[in-house]
């Protein structure tokens, strides 16, 4: 404890100890520490900016130049007293009068001039106006990034815990950018103070070594002149190193590699460009040896270096290009090699196949920064997780029967649901709160069906920040991925994975599954009790509690559907929980009259039960829960059917051929706790 105590103590005595040293004296070699403290701390801090990954890695930065610039700040105050009072500053200073500015007034205020020129107008100007609409653009991006968020989590494609990362960054970055917006300031002041600085220096040493030490003026000038200069000098060198790291910080983006392979690859990957900047600078040497001045001697050397460094690429672009379709060549061979036994697999089907033309392979490639792959996993996590069902593997596929930038989705080899991608653009998509509509091409948003948008990546924050929700090309396929899993999800449930769950449950509840099975009930009838709770978005985790409810009403129906809505009684607190919230909720009853006529006309079959009723009366229900259903829909209220536990079920098969997504439950689903207000009520009449 007393160690940290003693670590978080420092910065504070640091502080302190620079206000007391704008009153106290220091010694000259106290002072050239200092200044040599100073010019470290800057190479430190370029450095650190130049390599570091992106932005946020030097969160801190606003708050160390504020700190450092203060520091500089008394040290210039220190050095003018000793400058004033002493005419002798140290030797740092003394060294870069006499020797950077070469001992001459006139070529020091030169180079003094041009550096805080080169401060001020040319970096500090440029960071100032970057950080200022950086700033800006972050702030005003905000909310939709906040929404993309929420989209995000609430299709499953990302967790809570992720979701809670991405949020504190947009808040960090925030918090950073307009930090640095005005951080920016301290170094544009700096640059202003130290002129003005170097003049007080000046006016003030040549007036008291004239007139107290005993100077002529000429000699005053010369001295006061030289050390004034060392002095702005050795203060405007670690000022120009921490004026480009601010610009190096507020102009970073975010980099997979270290910065010397970035650069290297976007500056000399093409081979053409090193051909045609190498053909330009021999030309030019030629030219030169014909006497038009340049020197040929460093000119066309450089230039042939150069376009052997092109040719020496192109070279290995073209062996590469060779390798693979040298591979591709021996893959395919391969295939045509492969025993008729090994060919059982190409005439598998897949459970789930995610086929994509070839202009969206880079979504999928990790090597080409896609996270495709990731998401699909994701995927698969979150239904596992609120569902309670291991989906199978979900296989990616390319094909060159689609066109580009299509995709298709296959559940057991037939085509379910499938889009086109705008590939480097993003799907934006009216919230409900646009303040303005912004410019893009008019789409249809593959899964729900909403008018949408496709815009450019440069329009992105600004969509954002007019409250569009704006997703990318991989969010896009994965939303819709998602979407059509769920909604088949009851199919893909198998008898085998059935089986592997409930050898699960039996190492810890042995005696309920040898009760039940096979006893009373077959694994395939189990099977469909589980696929009838999957239909309607009912989770079959808790496979003892539904396990149990079979063994108790097994031996007395071996009716699958009735045994569902036994279980989807005793499962009433989990399927409260998800529909209903804690305070008041609204639901749409069925008239007494209309659960009379369907308990009425109620017919079994060999193959099930189901609602015999006239199509004119069937359409007057329609027609009424329409009606009704609509009022919800208008008001944003996700519209549940309420009616009696034997109604219910005979209820859901009427509707699913006019709304399959219509929540329907029964009275015993419903959990004590749930407060439910009836709003509207479906009849015949």
């Amino acid at each position: 404890m007393s160690s940290f105590m003693r670590k978080e103590s420092l910065i504070g005595i640091f502080v302190i100890t620079m206000v007391l040293a704008i009153v106290l004296p220091m010694p000259t070699g106290l002072v050239d520490f200092l200044l040599m403290a100073v010019i470290t701390i800057a190479i430190i801090i370029i450095l650190n900016a130049l390599y570091s990954r992106e932005s946020l890695e030097m969160s801190l930065f606003p708050t160390i130049l504020l700190i450092i610039t203060m520091f500089r700040i008394v040290l210039s105050v220190t050095t003018t007293r000793l400058i004033l009072t002493e005419g002798y500053a140290g030797r740092v200073i003394g060294f870069f009068g006499e020797t950077v500015a070469a001992g001459n007034i006139v070529v020091g205020t030169i180079i003094f001039l041009i550096i805080v020129l080169v401060n001020f107008i040319v970096i500090t100007k440029g960071s100032e106006r970057v950080a200022e609409v950086t700033a800006r653009f972050t702030l005003d991006a905000m909310p939709g990034k906040q929404m993309a968020i929420d989209a995000d989590l609430n299709t499953g494609l990302i967790d809570e815990e992720e979701a809670k990362a991405r949020r504190k960054k947009i808040q960090d970055e925030s918090n950073f950018y307009g930090s640095m917006d005005g951080a920016v300031k301290f170094v544009k002041g700096d640059a202003i103070f130290s002129i003005i600085l170097m003049f007080i220096n000046i006016v003030g040493g040549i007036i008291i070594g004239s007139t107290q030490m005993g100077y002529s003026i000429g000699d005053a000038v010369n001295v006061f002149f030289l050390l004034s200069i060392g002095d702005g000098l050795v203060s405007q060198m670690p000022a120009i190193l921490i004026s480009f790291a601010t610009g190096l910080i507020v102009t970073k983006a975010t980099m997979e590699d270290e910065i010397t392979d970035s650069v290297t690859k976007q500056l000399f990957a093409r081979p053409l460009v090193l051909l045609i900047t190498g053909g330009a600078l021999f030309v030019m040497g030629f030219v030169g040896g014909l006497g038009s001045g340049l020197p040929a001697m460093f000119f066309m050397p450089t230039g042939i270096a150069i376009m052997f460094l092109g040719l020496a690429m192109r070279k290995q672009e073209t062996i590469a290009a060779i390798e693979t379709e040298i591979t591709t060549d021996d893959v395919e061979g391969d295939e045509l090699r492969r025993p008729m036994d090994e060919m059982m697999n190409q005439i598998d089907v897949d459970p789930i196949l995610l086929c994509f033309g070839y202009g969206l392979i880079p979504l999928v490639e990790a090597s080409q920064g896609g996270d495709l792959l990731e998401r699909v996993i994701m995927i698969r996590r979150n239904i596992a997780k609120e569902l309670g069902v291991i989906i199978p593997q979900i296989r990616l596929l390319d094909n060159i029967k689609l066109s580009p930038n299509q995709y298709a989705v296959y559940i057991k080899g037939d085509e379910v649901a499938g889009g086109e991608i705008m590939f480097d653009h993003y799907m934006a998509m009216n919230s409900g709160y646009v303040e303005e509509e912004i410019d893009g091409i008019e789409t249809i948003e593959p899964y729900m069906g909403q008018p949408a948008l496709w815009i450019s990546e440069s329009q992105r924050e600004r969509a954002e920040a007019l409250g569009y929700t704006v997703v990318d090309p991989p969010a896009i396929i994965a939303t819709h991925l998602t979407g059509v899993i769920r909604n088949h999800l009851h199919e893909l449930l198998s008898r085998q994975d059935v089986q592997k769950r409930i050898n699960h449950v039996k190492e810890s509840h042995p005696v309920l599954v040898d009760e039940l099975i096979p006893k009373y009930m077959a694994v395939g009838e189990v099977q469909k009790v589980l696929s009838n709770l999957i239909r309607e978005g009912v989770s079959i985790r808790d496979l003892v509690t539904i396990l149990e409810t079979l063994a108790d009403h097994a031996p007395i129906t071996r009716d699958t559907d009735m045994l569902t809505e036994y279980v989807r009684a005793n499962l009433r607190r989990s399927i409260s929980r998800k529909f209903f919230t804690q305070g008041a909720n609204t639901v749409i009853t069925l008239d007494p009259a209309l659960e009379q006529m369907l308990t009425g006309n109620i017919q079994k079959t060999e193959i099930g039960s189901f609602v015999a009723l006239d199509q004119q009366v069937s359409h007057r229900i329609f027609d009424s829960l329409k009606k009704e259903v609509s009022k919800l829909t208008s008001l944003g209220v996700m519209p549940i059917i309420l009616t009696s536990p034997f109604v219910r079920m005979y209820f859901k098969r009427l509707v699913d051929e006019v709304a399959p997504d219509l929540i329907v439950l029964s009275y015993g689903e419903i959990d004590q706790a749930a407060e439910l207000q009836s709003v509207g009520m479906v009849s015949v009449s």
